[in-house]
């Protein structure tokens, strides 16, 4: 800055277009983009010169600002944390609130990661602000003279004042109403009562600009300045944002309470925040530019936030984090529908919408007093007949973030609940505070007469039916009553409904209507069914997309409240013959013909997710001809040349092989298996993905078919195809992991379903092994705990099988030795679960081979349980009691079928150090203790419950096994009647131990009982 400042500016603005980055165009050097770096951030840094003028300042600034944003937006710049990021962001809110009307404190010159927000001070006190102050309120005192006389056009043209994009402090830009109606720390009235909105409230905004301002030269270069002014704010935003964009988010979180307030402001000087630019600069792209920044914060912080909580009685002694986070969310919700109140640039209020759809859907509402979704959900609904398209959509992209946030949430329940009080008939245009403020000579119409209006509104509901479902059902079809503005696309065909945009974001909130709270929308399943068909048969294929797409989540819906067999009542579901009428009118319907449409192979895709989605128990109620067509149809798409439509097909017939009116017609399983077979050796790996997960579902149907049907569909299912299954999931289990997993799973069946007549063809004697060893590797290797896991429950699903050679075939040490070593050492605890319930499956001595290898099991065992509290991640600490639990069980097992030859193995497991862990663990299985574990909260999945054994059997195992013994001792040779005699020994104190301390817990629940208040009559 010691060069003079005209040169000091020409070359930063040379360094500017330096460092511009042009797509496509090498990016400058590392060693010369530091030096121009450094040069960019001093500058910055740098106060404001004596004798430079203020403009030619503000244009230094942002030539300035405007090369550090290439260093942001190129992609490569990173932070040194606790250096770089800190000091950049200090300077930037510095130059966030350069010449803002109100603000003069002095920020700090480095920002630090900290809970709380540092204090800005006041600066000392210039003896030429007086100076100044004349010629501001002499401008300020010719504007009001002028402005009463243009009061009429500038109420009807201020908004387009603000938009034009040169004059930044045009009609409705200089005064702020947040700055002249609500004093920082104080609630707009119309937040506490929302009903009552009246003109003067909005008053400031429609203030003319004066003649005089561009007349008078002195007035000339204030507004000149202050243009520059919002320049150089615009473009500090810009860098921030890009920032945001560049930084790992959880690095950020650490300057959240320096740009987000936790309080409002009472006594004293308020926070000098992103909120307090979007309420208080006079520029509306300066508030659309810190909205940006705050939506780009908020975006993706669901995780940040999930620690906020205030719903607990308040603290005393200290405020912890979660409470002052939770103070913070608070603080975002009255501003930014303070700024919705107040806001009345288009492009900005658009902005205000987005950033609260992106708060409501990170915010843990259910951690969280109710009543913050109240007031913005009454507040938000008059928008939706705003006269600007992109408000529109804003607005209910809005509502599909309050639905669908944390579904079901009480509050949003009750208000979907409420009737609907905006009304189609009322005076058009007239419906925020805005619009009222700009129409106050036409007359209002109160709520209580437009709702109680003969006729009712497009979003008056009927009674008993949701209001936001019968609004957005208008927006799709009724034709639109208000004047359009500017920013209304459609042709003139079209003109007469709502434009495209508002109406796809409408069937999108019907979606998300529909999968959050299906029982409000469920009495309308008829009517919204004849909606997604009127969809299909319109021009537009986004229509038509988001019409299926419609469908296909009410078909999900259905489905899940049927599968919800303890939540659901049989008296709250949709009857199947309603269900029935719904799918014959979507099948009668266009959507065969989308099905068909190969010139929009999206809309193809979402069609046969559509037909996906029926409820098995409807389908089998179908004709037959339509059961016929949707099946030939999603045969013949298997074979598309659209990687998306053929893998959207595979996975619907995936779904229908598991329908009980298909799964036992032996042509339609090999008509599906060949097609998946077919599409498992397809080059895209999302189509090999979705044939694998179909084939695991065909292997299923097989192993039900194989216990329902018998030998008959068995004999009948032809050997040849089973073959080429084996062979293709052979080969897809060296695949990727995604599809790994489920070729695996699809191994274990076949292995599983394989009879003796199968096994005595010398044609499956190399595929068993090959796919044995398959499984073998998947164990061992180092593909995801998920494939891991299938792998697992592959093995344990084939030691099932009778038939197979398990015990004498080569591969069978290796199987055990596989799982023995996983059970022991992988990471993962339900990985280890589900091997120890492989490792249990085999139900005779024989199958576990000799006796070296029994003993390899029950050491793996022992050890598993022995160390089964040691683990290097918490979180799979909640999976120790279901661990313990298989490992008990398995051992049990081990001990119930075990020769003598077995016993020297099991005694050395039980020395000194071994004995009583293995004792304390076995009895408190024994004693319901252990169970109870599993069952009250270790989080473990129900994927494996059906394998836990009962306590009372365990006892009944354990005394059998000891009867057993005693038997055997009696034959017992003199060599092992030692080993025998220490596990006797061993398994009678578990016995008794738990026996005893059943006991005990019996007379407990007893005197706890008797100990029980009792009801008087």
């Amino acid at each position: 800055m010691a060069m003079d400042t005209n040169v000091s500016g020409i070359f930063q603005i040379f360094l500017e277009k330096l460092v511009f980055c042009v797509s496509g165009q090498p990016y400058l050097e590392d060693p010369f983009k530091g030096v121009c770096y450094g040069i960019l951030l001093r500058t910055l840094q740098s106060p404001k010169p004596p004798n430079v003028e203020d403009i030619i300042f503000c244009t230094l600034l942002h030539s300035a600002l405007r090369g550090m944003q290439c260093f942001l937006n190129g992609g490569k710049w990173k932070a040194v944390p606790n250096q770089d990021l800190g000091t950049l962001l200090a300077v930037f809110k510095r130059y966030m609130f350069h010449g803002l009307p109100g603000i003069n404190v002095e920020m700090p010159q480095v920002l630090y990661p900290a809970p709380l927000p540092q204090y800005e001070t006041l600066p000392a006190p210039k003896p030429e602000s007086s100076q100044d102050s004349t010629p501001q309120k002499k401008t300020t005192g010719n504007k009001k003279r002028k402005s009463r006389g243009k009061g009429k056009k500038a109420g009807a043209e201020g908004t387009r004042g603000e938009e034009d994009g040169e004059s930044e402090t045009g009609a409705g830009g200089v005064d702020h109403p947040a700055c002249s109606v609500w004093p920082p720390g104080m609630q707009s009235p119309c937040v506490t009562s929302p009903s009552r909105v009246t003109p003067h409230l909005h008053s400031s905004w429609i203030k003319g600009s004066s003649d005089s301002e561009f007349s008078d030269p002195e007035g000339g270069m204030q507004t000149k300045l202050r243009l520059y002014q919002a320049r150089v704010r615009q473009s500090a935003l810009q860098c921030f944002l890009g920032v945001v964009r560049c930084v790992e988010k959880r690095v950020l979180y650490g300057y959240w309470s320096s740009f987000v307030p936790d309080a409002p402001g009472i006594g004293g000087p308020p926070p000098l925040t992103l909120l307090t630019i979007a309420l208080k600069d006079p520029s509306p792209k300066v508030r659309a530019g810190s909205l940006q920044v705050l939506s780009a914060l908020l975006e993706g912080s669901r995780q940040f936030l999930s620690t906020a909580e205030d719903t607990s009685a308040p603290r005393q002694a200290f405020t912890p984090f979660s409470a002052t986070l939770a103070a913070s969310i608070r603080e975002l919700h009255r501003c930014l529908l303070l700024a919705l109140l107040a806001e009345s640039s288009y492009q900005t209020l658009t902005q205000v919408l987005k950033c609260l759809a992106h708060l409501v859907s990170s915010v843990p509402y259910n951690r969280l007093r109710p009543g913050l979704l109240s007031p913005l959900w009454k507040q938000i609904r008059p928008y939706v007949r705003h006269r600007d398209v992109n408000v529109r959509v804003s607005s209910l992209t809005l509502f599909g973030a309050l639905v669908s946030t944390q579904a079901p949430l009480p509050e949003i329940h009750l208000l979907l609940h409420q009737p609907g009080s905006t009304s189609s008939h009322s005076t058009p245009g007239i419906t925020t505070p805005q619009e009222l403020s700009q129409n106050w000579r036409q007359p209002v119409r109160r709520e209580e007469e437009t709702s109680s209006s003969p006729g009712g509104g497009a979003e008056g509901a009927a009674e008993g039916q949701c209001w936001l479902l019968q609004l957005c059902v208008a927006l799709i079809t009724q034709p639109r009553e208000e004047p359009c503005s500017d920013s209304d696309a459609g042709g003139s065909g079209a003109a007469a409904l709502e434009p495209s945009p508002v109406r796809l974001e409408a069937l999108q909130v019907l979606a998300h209507l529909v999968k959050a709270y299906f029982s409000l929308v469920q009495a309308s399943l008829l009517e919204l069914g004849q909606l997604g068909t009127r969809c299909l048969t319109e021009p537009d294929p986004s229509v038509q997309l988001h019409g299926t797409k419609l469908l296909e989540e009410l078909g999900t819906c259905i489905i899940q409240h049927y599968r919800a067999d303890v939540d659901t009542r049989s008296a709250k579901r949709v009857p199947v013959c309603q269900v029935v009428q719904f799918w014959s009118e979507v099948l009668g319907g266009p959507l065969i013909g989308a099905l068909q449409n190969e010139q929009h192979p999206t809309l193809q895709t979402s069609a046969c997710d559509t037909l996906s989605s029926i409820l098995p128990q409807a389908f089998s109620q179908l004709p037959d001809k339509t059961q016929v067509l949707c099946i030939t149809i999603l045969l013949g798409l298997t074979y598309s040349d659209n990687s998306l439509v053929k893998a959207a097909a595979v996975r619907a017939l995936g779904v229908y092989i598991l329908f009980p009116c298909l799964r036992e017609d032996v042509m339609f399983v090999a008509d599906t298996a060949n097609a998946i077979l077919t599409a498992l050796d397809d080059r895209s790996p999302n189509v090999r993905a979705k044939a694998a997960w179909s084939l695991g579902n065909l292997t299923d149907t097989l192993i039900v078919n194989m216990q329902s049907v018998g030998l008959e569909f068995q004999q009948e299912f032809s050997d040849m195809l089973l073959l080429n299954m084996l062979r293709s999931a052979t080969k897809a289990s060296g695949d990727k992991d995604r599809v790994k997993s489920n070729a695996v799973r699809a191994l274990g069946n076949l292995l599983h379903f394989l009879q003796p007549g199968h096994l005595g063809k010398p044609v499956f004697v190399q595929p068993l092994q090959e796919a044995m060893k398959a499984l073998i590797d998947t164990v061992r290797g180092d593909a995801t705990m998920k494939v891991r896991w299938n792998a697992c429950y592959a093995l344990g699903n084939a030691f099932r099988n009778p038939n197979l050679p398990l015990g004498m075939a080569i591969w069978s040490n290796e199987a055990y030795s596989a799982l023995s070593h996983v059970v022991t050492s992988c990471k993962n605890f339900k990985v280890r679960i589900k091997s120890a319930v492989a490792l249990s499956i085999p139900v005779t001595r024989d199958r576990y081979g000799d006796a070296c290898m029994f003993a390899e099991v029950w050491r793996a065992l022992a050890q598993a349980l022995e160390h089964s509290e040691e683990t290097e991640d918490f979180l799979e600490y909640r999976y120790c009691a279901s661990l313990r639990t298989q490992l008990c069980h398995a051992l049990l097992h081990l001990l119930s079928i075990c020769a003598l030859d077995d016993l020297p193995a099991v005694r050395s497991s039980l020395n000194d150090q071994s004995r009583p862990i293995l004792k304390d663990f076995l009895v408190r299985y024994l004693s319901d203790r252990g169970v109870a574990l599993v069952a009250g909260g270790d989080g473990a999945e129900e994927d494996y419950t059906e394998d836990q054994t009962a306590t009372g059997d365990g006892l009944m195992v354990l005394s059998e096994t000891l009867r057993r013994l005693k038997e055997l001792q009696r034959e017992a040779v003199t060599d092992s009647s030692e080993d025998l005699r220490t596990v006797l020994d061993f398994l009678e104190d578990v016995v008794r131990d738990a026996e005893v301390m059943k006991e005990a817990d019996c007379k407990v629940s007893i005197f706890t009982h008797s100990e029980a208040p009792q009801k008087s009559n």
